[in-house]
């Protein structure tokens, strides 16, 4: 029996799994760090903090399984959009700036209502927002030029783990088709977005499909005691891995993950071109693209509620973190008290619907604007209906996403539920009456971890092609679709969906 390290850089923690080829996870580990945000909209992680998260996970995971079985390798998912400035030693000279980061949105806007903004998304597959690292290097050009001038290169978070660990600077296709900067066509730079950015293609890493394998740790790092050879596979994007390592992976599967943030994406042999710009198309494979969107508000937004209205704190009763990261079956305060506590509410609230936007929206209104609102509240309403207002205002906006799927790509089949959310059989029931489709469960709430050991396990030949990771996943649970609760979500979507397009330019 052989395993692989699948390692998940995430933007509020770092998850290992050992994972066997006989779909058998032997061991897991989780590092959390902080996140730097302001008001200005900042929100970054500090690059070392990252790296020791890496290393103290991979410790970890390999010091409880080293006599278990065989250590294939070790590989690599990370989340998406990151960017950290380097200078020619590889010091960063800027934290990374996430996903989640506001202060381009200016630049973004500007971009995306222009031609050449057009042509980029069609060519790049990314949706023109504040996310992209694109629309970071047009802010950080314009706020910090002698910063911008002083970079040698511009990398992602991975990056940046795969150059202090091995030595060279690479970036995968699936994390390179999320920076707005790659033709996914042709799996090169795209010249006119390095142009608009106003870099060049040495100031970026070499590009390699998500097998690219290299071997050698540097001297620093040899404390870990992994035997000599071994290899490192760069892997892909947390999302593109998700929905590998949630057996998502033929055409009408689609994965749907709710973690601190949220994301539904479905499988395609081609990049898709939504003329209405509200969806991605990532490249997994030369042969497989994830398209689908990604909403800023998921467990956080509970988060929020919790502990930023209620006050609740860790280890009082009904209160503490989102535990959004954690695995099927854990018990943490606010998914075991005051998500449960939301099931005595009937769907729809009784009319209250909640716009979830409390960090802007990506898809698919890719509104760096957009701003939360609670709309019909009546004297009837207590706390478990805002509580409940929220899960559904979170579903709404992937059902929303769902959508624009459907009308680009085709019909989706059934769900592959991932994520901390799952944990939740409430908000699982839920997912199943909003989509009115089947939801599978399939026990891994680390996906993204998981997909990263199975595309491991593809460019070492132990499996012959990703669909046949698919046997290597197990289905624990099963939701099905109530029809009287999905008519009544419609009705609320109705209002959902109406609400931000009569709100939007207030906001």
């Amino acid at each position: 029996m052989r395993y692989i390290i699948g390692i998940d850089i995430g933007t509020t923690n770092t998850k290992a799994v050992a994972y066997t080829d006989e779909g058998v996870v032997l061991q897991s580990a989780g590092v959390s760090y902080p996140v730097f945000s302001d008001e200005s909209g900042r929100h970054e992680l500090d690059p070392e903090l990252l790296l020791e998260a890496v290393i103290s996970t991979l410790r970890a995971v390999r010091e409880k399984t080293v006599d278990k079985a065989e250590l294939a390798g070790v590989s690599f998912s990370c989340a998406m959009h990151s960017l950290i400035a380097v200078d020619a030693a590889g010091k960063p000279l800027t934290r990374a700036i996430t996903w989640a980061d506001l202060r381009p949105a200016k630049y973004a806007k500007e971009l995306k209502e222009s031609a050449a903004g057009r042509r980029i998304y069609r060519q790049t597959g990314t949706p023109i927002h504040a996310m992209s690292p694109l629309c970071k290097l047009l802010w950080l050009k314009a706020t910090a030029p002698e910063l911008f001038g002083r970079a040698a290169r511009f990398i992602s978070i991975k990056e940046y783990i795969w150059w202090r660990l091995l030595g060279s600077y690479a970036v995968d296709h699936s994390i390179a088709s999320a920076t707005g900067l790659l033709d996914i066509r042709s799996f090169d730079w795209c010249e006119e977005a390095l142009a608009v950015a106003g870099i060049h293609a040495g100031q970026l890493s070499e590009l390699v499909p998500g097998t690219f394998m290299a071997s050698g740790v540097q001297p620093e790092f040899r404390s870990l005691g992994l035997p000599d050879g071994l290899p490192f596979i760069i892997g892909g994007s947390d999302g593109c891995l998700a929905n590998l390592g949630s057996s998502a992976i033929r055409p009408g599967e689609t994965a749907l993950t709710i973690g601190t943030s949220g994301a539904i994406r479905m499988t395609a042999s081609a990049p898709e071109y939504d003329v209405r710009e509200r969806i991605f198309s990532y490249i997994l494979t030369e042969r497989q693209y994830v398209c689908g969107g990604a909403t800023n508000n998921g467990g956080n937004v509970i988060q929020w509620y919790t502990a930023g209205l209620l006050g609740a704190k860790a280890g009082s009763s009904g209160a503490g973190k989102t535990g959004l990261s954690g695995a099927p079956g854990e018990t943490t305060d606010p998914l075991d008290h005051w998500v449960k506590e939301a099931d005595t509410v009937p769907a729809g609230c009784e009319g209250l619907v909640f716009l979830p936007y409390l960090r802007g929206e990506r898809a698919p209104v890719w509104d760096a604007d957009a701003k939360g609102v609670f709309f019909g509240i009546r004297s009837v309403h207590e706390q478990p209906h805002f509580m409940r207002a929220i899960l559904e205002g979170v579903s709404y906006s992937l059902y929303q996403v769902g959508a624009s799927l459907e009308e680009t790509i085709g019909p989706i089949q059934h769900i592959y539920a991932s994520g901390g959310f799952t944990r939740s059989k409430t908000w699982l029931q839920m997912i199943a009456d909003v989509f009115f489709k089947r939801v599978y469960v399939t026990g891994i709430a680390d996906a993204s971890a998981i997909g990263a050991a199975m595309m491991g396990f593809y460019a070492l030949g132990i499996i012959a092609d990703l669909e046949a990771s698919a046997g290597l996943v197990k289905v624990v649970e099963t939701y099905e679709p109530d029809a009287g609760r999905h008519a009544v979500y419609q009705e609320n979507f109705r209002i959902f969906t109406e609400l931000y397009s009569r709100l939007k330019d207030l906001m």
